[in-house]
C-alpha cells in the first residue's frame, strides 16, 4: 500500500524532519533515488515556543523578560539561558504564582463542567492521549484504584495525613471499532463516580475523564 501511495502521489513527506529523513534514507530509499523531487518534509504540530506562548502566556512572558526574545526566533537553544535563574528566589516565586494561577483557572473550568470541587493544592496528574490498552491512561487508572483502596483501608490519622492529595485527569478518544478502548473509557467514568461520590475520600482524591 505504501509503494502504491508513493507511485500515485505527487509529494511524499513524514510528519517530522526525522521521519522524512527515514523515508529518504532507509524505508523508501529506492523511490527517493528515482524521484527525489517528490520527497518533502512537513512537521505535524507546533513548536514548543508557540505552544508555550499560546498555552501559558504568563510563563512565556516571564521567560522573555528574563532572557529576551531570541528563543522565539527559532533559536531554541537560547532557552538554556533561563537556567541561570534556577536559584533566583524571586523568579522561582513568580513561577510558583503562575503555576497556582493556572491551576485555579483549570479548577474553575473543571468545576463548571463536572460540578466537582477541585483541590487546587493537590497534584494534578494529567494523562491525555488516544485510549489504548498499553498506554498510560489505563496504568494511571489502576493507580487511581490503588490510591482509593489505600485511603479506604488506612483510616489512621497519621497514615491519612501523609497522603498527598491528587486530582487525576484522563482525556482521550477511542477509535470507532476499538471495543476495549471504549470499555476503558466507561471504566474510567464508573470508577470516577465511585471515588468522587465517597465522602470518606473528600478532596484528597478526584478522578475526571
Amino acid at each position: 500500500m505504501a509503494y502504491l501511495s508513493i507511485i500515485g502521489s505527487h509529494t511524499v513527506n513524514g510528519v517530522a524532519q526525522i521521519h522524512s529523513k527515514l523515508l529518504r534514507e532507509s524505508m523508501f530509499k529506492d523511490f527517493y533515488e528515482l524521484t527525489p523531487e517528490k520527497f518533502q518534509n512537513k512537521t505535524n504540530g507546533v513548536t514548543f515556543r508557540r505552544w508555550l506562548a499560546l498555552c501559558n502566556p504568563d510563563l512565556f512572558s516571564l521567560i522573555v523578560e528574563c532572557i529576551g526574545e531570541q528563543f522565539i526566533r527559532n533559536d531554541y537553544q537560547s532557552l538554556q539561558l533561563f537556567h541561570r535563574y534556577a536559584s533566583d528566589k524571586n523568579i522561582l516565586s513568580r513561577i510558583q504564582q503562575i503555576k497556582i494561577k493556572n491551576k485555579l483557572r483549570l479548577a474553575r473550568m473543571l468545576e463548571d463542567e463536572y460540578h466537582i470541587d477541585i483541590n487546587v493544592e493537590s497534584i494534578f496528574d494529567v494523562q491525555i492521549k488516544r485510549i489504548h490498552e498499553y498506554k498510560r491512561a489505563l496504568l494511571c487508572l489502576l493507580h487511581a484504584i490503588t490510591l482509593y483502596n489505600r485511603l479506604k483501608n488506612d483510616r489512621g490519622e497519621n497514615k491519612q495525613s501523609s497522603f498527598v492529595p491528587r486530582t487525576i485527569i484522563i482525556g482521550g478518544k477511542a477509535a470507532p471499532g476499538y471495543a476495549i478502548a471504549k470499555k476503558i473509557i466507561k471504566l474510567i467514568n464508573d470508577i470516577a463516580l465511585v471515588i468522587n461520590s465517597d465522602p470518606h475520600i473528600g478532596n484528597r482524591l478526584k478522578l475526571l475523564f
